[in-house]
């Protein structure tokens, strides 16, 4: 399908005109697994998260970039990574697909709502530009609290780290200082601000739970102390086997082995598994207080009366972490997980149940790497709400779905330069219409440090890092367990070529190759 017959479909698919026009919220997590929700199977206490997906739709098939700076730069720009500049992280690599900010070839959310009339709001973790002129406010946001920076403690700014308020840099001095509760306060305070002005607001609110340290408020972690005894092996099943209740998974598509890196529960002594319990027990409490602050902020909609008229899209930034050996760790005075003192992570036995039932982690881009659970809620737009659909989507889509929902056009120009088209979709032809989701490419392609992927319609070939293309036929094999490679060498060879081509188009470097981040 070319462009033009793809705006054409667009257009002959649009919606009547809403009464007026929505209020837009993206809610981001950092480091999520795709089962760690209760709309996905876990156990986790999510009960805002539960209500907006009753409201709501929840999609199976939903993807983002691997990893947390990619994907916030497909997210905010609607397009792949390398082509918004932030093909590996916020390092300078000394290439225009790899310089580590967003480029001004592309746009963000807010400069492309800003214009037709949209308030611009953010509240959380940016990490797509470290310096000026790279911040949320050079970048289209009217107001911005949050962190600069990657990861850091949630009880004060780790040393190297940036915070920032509007446009000046911000260092928290409260003693009750908690980063969570932070991004909440003030993203309720903008919206309470924002709905006294007749225009409507963008609302991008970016958490860093749970992404490591696990760090977590006392009253939260005591909530989950000892229901994690029964181990990763029981809570894998569990997981599963509501997953396929609710309807969300096929069951042809099993669940994958535990990972061969993860040791047996059973096979643990019992100091380490109380040690591993409380490992999960600090990451639920700080998905649980996550969910707490989502309640606010749908609380403060409901406030102001704009919870029919507001659009919200909760997505995640990659799959759950296996990593380990993390910043800060060996420095840490304490060993024991979830107070300021420590600074450690839940590690790769855990990542591979937050996956559930998915192979493999963040990095990676099987689908445990970058498979996300993804809810769009819109009271008076949504066809079917409490459904589940099974339409494959990206983050790159929601720059489109959110100018179609506010009837704004995509820019041609920004700050006097010319504008590259955006790659997404629209999703209001599955979300509003009940269609499908069509695409006017020939795939979704991933790329992050040297693991790459393509996925066509059910197919998807994979390959790690200097290893072998692996395919799968992701409709009765969705946890990829069935390579087809060797059986289906002609398809191997047509979508590694699509790969190519499109790693050419967007500036793909071999990643073994790149040049050293520059100072």
């Amino acid at each position: 399908m070319t462009r033009r017959d793809f705006t054409t479909l667009l257009a002959g698919a649009a919606a009547p005109a809403p009464r007026k026009r929505p209020n837009l919220i993206v809610i981001l997590a950092d480091d999520l697994g795709y089962s760690d929700i209760s709309p996905y199977g876990g156990e986790i206490a999510t009960p805002n998260l539960q209500r907006l997906a009753g409201r709501g739709v929840r999609f199976s098939q939903f993807y983002n970039c691997a990893r947390c700076c990619p994907t916030r730069a497909s997210l905010l720009t609607g397009r792949y990574p390398h082509q918004a500049g932030v093909g590996h992280m916020i390092q300078n690599r000394g290439l225009p697909p790899y310089q580590g900010y967003l480029n001004s070839q592309s746009v963000t959310l807010a400069e492309a709502l800003k214009p037709a009339g949209y308030t611009t709001l953010m509240s959380g973790k940016w990490h797509v530009g470290e310096s000026r002129p790279h911040w949320p406010t050079d970048r289209g946001f009217d107001h911005y609290f949050g962190l600069i920076s990657g990861a850091s403690s949630y009880f004060e700014l780790s040393a190297g780290r940036k915070m920032a308020l509007d446009s000046e840099p911000y260092t928290p001095k409260d003693p009750d200082f908690y980063i969570t509760n932070a991004f909440t306060d003030h993203a309720v305070r903008m919206i309470r601000e924002a709905s006294s002005k007749p225009n409507p607001y963008l609302l991008y609110l970016a958490y860093t739970s749970p992404h490591w340290p696990l760090h977590a408020l006392p009253e939260d972690i005591e909530k989950y102390r000892g229901k994690y005894m029964k181990g990763w092996d029981a809570l894998r099943h569990e997981r599963h086997e509501r997953q396929l209740a609710m309807g969300l998974l096929d069951r042809r598509s099993g669940i994958s082995p535990r990972d061969e890196g993860v040791p047996a529960w059973d096979s643990l002594s019992q100091s380490q598994k109380q040690e591993w319990d409380l490992r999960m027990a600090v990451y639920a409490a700080q998905v649980d207080r996550m969910d707490q602050g989502i309640g606010r902020v749908l609380a403060e909609v409901e406030r102001q009366g704009q919870t029919d008229d507001t659009f919200v899209m909760f997505v995640a930034d990659n799959g759950g972490c296996a990593e380990e050996n993390i910043g800060g760790e060996k420095a840490a005075k304490s060993p024991i997980p979830g107070g300021r003192d420590s600074f450690t992570s839940y590690r790769k036995p855990w990542a591979n149940a937050s996956n559930t039932p998915f192979r493999k982690w963040k990095q990676l881009t099987h689908e445990g790497g970058i498979s996300t659970p993804a809810i769009a809620a819109y009271t008076r737009g949504i066809r079917q709400p409490g459904s589940i659909s099974n339409e494959t989507g990206h983050v790159m889509d929601i720059m489109p779905t959110l100018l179609d929902l506010a009837g704004a056009d995509y820019p041609r120009t920004n700050m006097g330069q010319s504008v590259a088209p955006a790659e997404g979709t629209s999703l209001t032809t599955c979300l509003i219409h009940g269609g499908g989701v069509p695409r006017y490419a020939p795939g979704l392609y991933w790329e992050h440090q040297g693991h790459k992927a393509i996925r066509q319609g059910s197919w998807k070939l994979v390959a790690s890092n200097r290893q072998q293309w692996e395919l799968y036929n992701l409709s009765p094999d969705r946890c990829e367990l069935n390579n087809l490679a060797a059986k289906d060498p002609q398809r191997v060879k047509r979508m590694v070529q699509d790969w190519q081509n499109w790693a050419t188009q967007c500036g793909v470097v071999e990643f073994d190759s790149l040049p050293k981040a520059q100072a």
